[in-house]
């Protein structure tokens, strides 16, 4: 039944519906969408701010190609909840980002519209080059569209692919949707009319007769065509900033204003046909049309269910402070000790809790973009001079940066502090944001330190620890959200590196657990004492260097050992451990690995997922009583619950 606030489109299940609308019918698609939106996300949460800015693009990309035998590619997710809505998703968007419903991000395997999957930025030029070439190589004609956020722009990997597509000048179409740019009117009024005429199909044809017809008058054609080249590059480099895509081989038209449905349909019709890379800048504003959101973007980027009318989200009574918070605060305290140490992160200032160190010591503050590996090698470059950089980048997005780590910092023997927040199951954002790769990834680099706090004292210790090292890399990994509400102590203590402690004694079994994992350890042994099992709770702390006397001991108390870690097993804090007892033992007791299994975990609440995958304390109790029933193995073994 359609709904009396969204009438048309309530009736749009698939862009072939929105085509067979008028172009005047547009402008109030849009209002229904932004209505439908705000209406949706207030309820549930979700990425609002980009999905209200990008409502117009989606709408004019999706009426003038035919999706989706036309190819689009969204960079991200977060603009293209419009694209989800009028994809056949918009009866599921009440689930978005919830446990079993639709993602947040670009799934392929979600819909045959979303062209390739993408929850890290800067990916979409890339991908739109290589589904091009293939396009080519079948000698097929389909178009190729990118939406690209100015964001995902400050990445290098979006210009590597532009200098790319520039040379194999393939058609495609990148729009670039920018709302960080601000462009007084009078240049508004001139660039969009040079805009459009040089879109124009007509302007188009005169231009190319005339270059064809001066190449056939020799000397006098060759000065014909270098004025004409030089007047249109002289008009672009006074009322564009496109030079710089012009230079990387991209017909440049923009900046147009992203917000006119009828202009956006009208320079997409006249580029469409075009051969040769192609970019149409787009300004919008983040949150249009949604006063709250137009007014505080940054805090109606991601929101919790909030009220429609003021845009206020209900505060929830905080039980703990987050661990972001506790890194952001003890990096303050300590850098006002030491005005060696500076903070480096890669976009996310709020998100990796830097934004305390940026108010408070500006001077010692650095935000790359969204450009890990630069952030790293930037890193270690001010590493090689006595400085201590500290790099704070979720545990997913330090995976762009491996080869500035490997080669960069740890083969400089340099040492630069990695913390690695959201490492984890991270909830809602799903596969694309769980940090579960990162100790397999970093354990086999040399010399490099990992550890991971049980709480928000030990994390303050560790970060202390980590800045006063000075024996190479460290890295510590710790999760998303609040820690566990321990008092928090004043001042910091160095922790011994490479030593674990004994948290709960027990006779019956070993529990080996790392980080976040302690706390849900300690619930099931305490579930595990009321059937008779008595376990030993282990806080191993580091991962590398492992505590190998301590594991000693254990072996020598315990014949069933279980590991617990917020990672996959493959590789991760189980697998060390197994290693650790055959070196020091050469034989082992019976070992069983508990953590992620080797899938992608897909998205919904922290306690959905933990309670899913047995991670929580009642999962953890219910393997270890799985593991004292089971039979007795000959080798060590790996399990996923």
């Amino acid at each position: 039944m359609p709904n009396p606030e969204t009438p048309l489109l309530s009736a749009i299940d698939s862009p072939a519906d929105l085509r067979t609308l008028s172009e005047q019918q547009l402008r109030q698609v849009c209002r229904e969408l932004r209505t439908f939106l705000v209406d949706e996300i207030s309820k549930i949460g979700g990425h609002l701010g980009a999905g209200l800015g990008a409502v117009e693009l989606a709408v004019a990309l999706h009426y003038v190609f035919d999706t989706p035998q036309d190819k689009l590619v969204w960079d991200v997710g977060h603009q293209a909840y419009p694209h989800k809505i009028i994809t056949g998703r918009r009866d599921r968007f009440h689930t978005i980002r919830q446990f079993g419903g639709i993602s947040g991000f670009l799934k392929r395997s979600e819909s045959p519209y979303d062209t390739f999957g993408a929850g890290h930025a800067s990916t979409a030029i890339s991908a739109a080059l290589g589904i091009a070439t293939a396009r080519d190589l079948a000698g097929e004609t389909f178009k190729v569209v990118a939406v690209v956020g100015d964001g995902a722009m400050t990445g290098g990997m979006a210009y590597e692919a532009m200098n790319n597509a520039g040379l194999q000048k393939r058609n495609m179409i990148v729009v670039l949707n920018d709302n960080n740019m601000s462009i007084a009117p009078n240049v508004w009024t001139l660039s969009n009319y040079f805009t459009e005429l040089i879109a124009n199909p007509s302007y188009n044809r005169f231009k190319a007769n005339v270059w064809d017809l001066a190449g056939k008058l020799d000397v006098v054609g060759d000065r014909i065509r270098k004025i004409a080249a030089r007047v249109e590059e002289g008009i672009k480099v006074v009322i564009t900033p496109g030079m710089l895509f012009e230079a990387l081989g991209f017909r440049y038209f923009g900046p147009i204003n992203g917000h006119n449905i009828t202009q956006m349909v009208r320079i997409l019709r006249e580029v469409k046909d075009l051969n040769g890379p192609i970019l149409i800048h787009a300004i919008t504003k983040k949150g249009k049309g949604y006063k709250p959101a137009e007014k505080d973007v940054q805090a109606l980027h991601g929101v919790t269910p909030f009220d429609k009318i003021t845009g206020i989200s209900p505060k929830k009574p905080e039980s703990a402070p987050s661990y972001t918070k506790v890194f952001g605060t003890a990096l303050v305290e300590l850098a006002r000790k030491d005005d060696r140490i500076v903070g480096i992160t890669a976009a996310m200032p709020d998100g990796t809790g830097l934004d305390l160190l940026q108010k408070e010591l500006p001077d010692r503050f650095f935000d790359v973009g969204i450009a890990e590996q630069h952030g790293v090698t930037f890193a270690a470059g001010i590493a090689t001079q006595g400085y201590t950089p500290v790099v704070a980048i979720y545990s997913t997005f330090l995976q762009r940066a491996y080869d500035q780590i490997v080669h960069d910092i740890s083969m400089q023997h340099l040492h630069v502090v990695l913390c690695l927040d959201r490492a984890g199951l991270v909830g809602a954002d799903g596969p694309t944001h769980h940090g579960v790769l990162d100790l397999a990834y970093l354990r086999c680099i040399q010399d490099i330190v990992i550890m991971s706090p049980k709480d928000e004292n030990e994390l303050r210790d560790m970060l202390y620890t980590a800045v006063q090292y000075r024996g190479g890399p460290v890295a510590v990994r710790y999760p998303r959200g609040s820690g566990t509400g321990a008092p928090m102590k004043a001042g910091f203590d160095l922790l011994p590196i490479g030593k674990g402690e004994t948290v709960r004694e027990g006779k019956d079994t070993a529990i080996l657990a790392l980080g976040n994992m302690v706390s849900r350890s300690l619930k099931a042994a305490e579930l595990l004492a009321k059937d008779g099992i008595e376990a030993e709770v282990v806080n191993m702390r580091f991962v590398k260097p492992l505590d190998e006397t301590l594991l000693e001991e254990i072996c020598d108390r315990h014949s069933r050992i279980i590991t617990v870690e917020d990672h996959v097993v493959e590789g991760g804090f189980g697998s060390a451990v197994l290693e650790g007892v055959q070196k020091i033992r050469g034989h082992s007791p019976r070992i069983r690995l508990h953590g992620v299994p080797p899938s992608f975990v897909e998205h919904g609440s922290p306690a959905e997922l933990y309670a899913m995958l047995k991670m929580d304390g009642p999962g953890i109790a219910s393997v270890v009583k799985d593991f004292f029933r089971s039979e007795p193995a000959a080798a060590p073994e790996k399990t996923h619950a």
